[in-house]
């Protein structure tokens, strides 16, 4: 067998040509000395996809097809510069033929034998020891998971049909319970598998059902026939019922503090979270990129960025690191408390310590909470000692009855004043108190009653503090649904704040608003925030995002700009004077609302909101402004991005005058909500208007679940976008959605069953595989860059921006 030496950083690598050599060790690579250019962490490729050899066949040969042309060049490329990944991965084609046309210049290695560690320390996930190393780390997932003591407190309180109590001691939590199961499915279960028992209970929506024996020997023999029970290709798991009564020094190692549960990174020094989340995002991209490469139509080459990706170490796109929070401590301007008995049973405004659907219940006062703010722990505090008083029970989500249900803060601060919290106080200028009850089976007259005694408290204790709390409106929202998100149209009701109490039986003047809202501030813009609209927690990195996503966008005045899913209009409004025209879209009716009202206090004119789902109007709109016909020559708006952003003096002075002329509050969105409702047909082009804009570009910023189907086909299939800026919360669905805008079409006879219900198990990726065989012929877009934007420092999250280009 001939053989060649290739030397990289003075290490002798050999190859090969065409045979496999003699099994030998392999050679450890020294990377100190070179530069690595992605050190997260590789992501072993999930089981769900089977043998990861079973696709080897149809990635080998749009490999082969695709890299034959490019052998020399990229062989004669990598003699000059090796890069460190140099036969860190199996060559997909060797493995099937037992051989490979790159010859000896082949970049991928040709057997265990030949296979190199990564610079970052990981084996190929298909590999032998890559998956030796995904089995390792999965068993000791499950023996941490083993461990822990899944626990309710509500449990103390729990009556079964037959009036008796739940005796603890013979009582047990089954774990990996479906979810829509009910008592009587769970009932059912029992007696199929024949488990005699005393009584079962069970909510819809948790995975943890609960059941209690007669006797010692009835436990033992249903522990016996239960634990490791199979249902719906999940292993039941058995858990004590841990009382909330318990020793919190005995068991801590089990329970969560609220510190653990909303901040789990706030032991770990700044710099070090954000390297942690580098690494989640790069391997999002990765993700972005495997998932990419499976969703392509057989008998096709590959895009070039997914044949490319392997010279990024896996990378879908480059990545271009982290922008950092220049307030780490107190930056949230929002922060909603859940209102609920604490472990000891004690009623507690603050966060839950788990998720419902795993039976945690207790709620912990946020002590220690770095990223909430000092007013807004002080407000909290304030609304505790008054429920603690009040008549009025509290949530109990167990038995979907109280009153009082969550508590909210939200903040406006003042114009360029941010640091972190030495002077967290004196930053803010208006505050905002949502409180969030439940209505049903209440007396009026003693709600009144306590409305009245609320707003006093709230009042007081804003005085008492130094210095002393601002609070401009106090709004109460009725939900009576079972979980604590309220739907948009959720009734509101402000609230009278008393404005002095001299402590004597005299009459109080009150402040009494109209409506509900408070102002901050992003670029010298005045955005007016109402109680349910979206608004960036941390305002002070947001200025960065946007500033970034209007740059990667390649505004211009002749650029027409989609601000999709556009809240109070941020970033559209920030951008506005970089082009010609802006529209939003936008299906809350009060957040449109506040912003219109956004664009009138700060004299922008071409921006127009259009309240609606964007799957409902986004393909009549894109029809309206850009369809044109070739020989139309496209003109910028004339005199449209000639608007100044005006000075804070001047958006004050003009806030009032502005307000005058707009309708009132309830007017606006009852017409809103009526407008929402037409159908997208009734959408007419505007025949005296002809659009005038070379460039068109979307910059969408959807919610945690991402972008609907319809919107995503809309983007996809408008030949006149050539540019998307994607910011996303959840770059799981970023990765979901990316998948259906970035891969080649199917050709009609290849397309998928667009239902796609089949697997219920199926992932998001997986979905989004599925999608993508039935999207219409069309241009795929291919991701350029992606950047991370820590908005959420102490915890998991963070922003990702990624730019898509066609």
């Amino acid at each position: 067998m001939e053989t060649s030496a290739i030397e990289i950083n003075g290490l002798p690598l050999l190859t090969k040509t065409l045979t496999p050599p003699a099994p030998a060790e392999p050679i450890p690579m020294e990377t100190s000395s070179i530069e690595v250019l992605h050190p997260a962490p590789v992501e072993p490729i999930q089981s769900s996809d089977s043998n990861p050899t079973d696709n080897i066949e149809s990635v080998g040969e749009k490999r082969k097809r695709a890299d034959d042309e490019k052998t020399n060049l990229e062989s004669s490329e990598m003699k000059a510069t090796p890069s460190p990944w140099w036969k860190t991965s199996l060559c997909s084609y060797f493995r099937r033929e037992a051989s490979c046309s790159h010859g000896s210049e082949c970049k991928y290695a040709h057997g265990e034998q030949e296979l190199r560690m990564k610079p970052d320390k990981t084996w190929d996930p298909t590999s032998e020891r890559g998956k030796k190393t995904k089995a390792m780390k999965m068993s000791e997932k499950e023996e941490k998971e083993d461990e822990e003591v899944l626990f309710t407190e509500q449990m103390m309180e729990s009556i079964d049909d037959d009036g008796s109590v739940f005796d603890l001691s013979l009582s047990k939590c089954l774990v990996h319970l479906p979810r829509k199961w009910q008592s009587d499915e769970l009932k059912t279960f029992l007696g199929e598998q024949g488990v005699q028992y005393k009584s079962a209970k069970k909510r819809r929506g948790m995975m943890v059902g609960f059941v209690t024996f007669e006797n010692a020997e009835q436990l033992q023999s249903g522990v016996e026939i239960l634990d490791g029970k199979t249902v719906n290709s999940n292993k039941l798991k058995i858990a004590d019922v841990l009382p909330r009564t318990f020793d919190k020094n005995e068991t801590k190692k089990s329970v969560k503090c609220a510190r653990e549960a909303v901040t789990p990174l706030a032991d770990m020094p700044y710099a070090d979270q954000l390297e942690q989340k580098k690494a989640s995002i790069g391997q999002m991209l990765k993700k972005l990129a495997r998932s990419a490469r499976k969703a392509c139509p057989n008998g096709r080459s590959l895009p070039e960025w997914v044949l490319t990706s392997r010279d990024r170490g896996g990378l879908a796109c480059n990545f271009e690191g982290i922008i950092e929070s220049p307030i780490s401590n107190g930056y949230r301007n929002k922060c909603e408390f859940s209102v609920g008995l604490s472990l000891q049973g004690k009623p507690t405004v603050g966060f839950s310590l788990g998720s419902f659907c795993a039976g945690v219940t207790a709620v912990e006062e946020p002590v220690n909470c770095p990223n909430v703010s000092q007013i807004a722990l002080q407000y909290a505090s304030i609304f505790q000692k008054f429920i603690e008083k009040s008549k009025l029970q509290v949530w109990n989500r167990f038995e979907h009855s109280g009153f009082w249900r969550q508590f909210s803060v939200r903040e406006g601060r003042k114009p360029g004043v941010f640091s972190n919290d030495e002077d967290a106080v004196t930053r803010i200028a208006e505050v905002m108190l949502i409180v969030q009850v439940c209505l049903t089976g209440s007396d009026e007259a003693e709600v009144a009653t306590e409305y009245e005694e609320m707003a006093k408290a709230f009042a007081e204790g804003a005085r008492a503090s130094s210095p002393t709390l601002p609070l401009t409106v106090l709004v109460v929202q009725n939900h009576t649904g079972i979980s604590n998100v309220a739907p948009p149209d959720a009734p509101l009701q402000v609230l009278p704040i008393p404005m002095s109490d001299n402590g004597k039986n005299q009459e109080q003047a009150t402040n009494v608003l109209t409506e509900a809202r408070i102002h901050d501030h992003i670029n010298n813009l005045r955005f007016s925030i109402s109680p349910t609209a979206f608004f960036q927690v941390n305002t002070v990195t947001a200025e960065k995002l946007y500033s970034v996503a209007g740059d990667w966008a390649g505004l211009g005045p002749d650029t027409l700009l989609f601000d999709v899913c556009c809240g109070t209009g941020t970033i559209g409004l920030t951008l506005a004077h970089r082009v010609g025209m802006v529209i939003g879209i936008e299906m809350n009716a009060s957040a449109v609302v506040d912003a219109e009202r956004n664009a009138t206090i700060n004299g922008i004119s071409n921006c127009k909101f259009i309240c609606s789902k964007a799957e409902t109007v986004m393909s009549s709109l894109l029809k309206q402004y850009l369809d044109v016909t070739e020989m139309e020559e496209a003109k910028p708006v004339s005199n449209a991005n000639d608007k100044k952003i005006p000075s804070t003096e001047e958006m004050s002075n003009s806030e009032h005058v502005a307000d005058q002329n707009l309708p009132p509050p309830n007017t606006q969105v009852e017409e809103l909500q009526d407008n929402a409702q037409k159908d997208s047909s009734s959408i007419e082009p505007e025949k005296a208007i002809k659009p005038q804009f070379r460039n068109v570009v979307a910059i969408v910023d959807p919610p945690r679940s991402g972008l609907h189907p319809a919107v995503i086909k809309a983007l996809r299939t408008h030949p006149r976008l050539k540019r998307l800026v994607y910011i996303s919360c959840n770059p799981e669905t970023l990765v979901a959605n990316a998948i259906e805008l970035c891969t080649p079409s199917f050709d009609e006879a290849d397309r998928g069953n667009k239902t796609y219900r089949g697997n219920k198990n199926i992932g998001i990726a997986g979905l989004a595989r599925r999608r993508a065989k039935s999207m219409p012929t069309s241009e795929p877009f291919r991701p350029v860059k992606a950047m991370a934007v820590d908005l959420f420092p102490h915890t998991d999250h963070c922003e990702m921006v990624m730019l898509l280009e066609r």
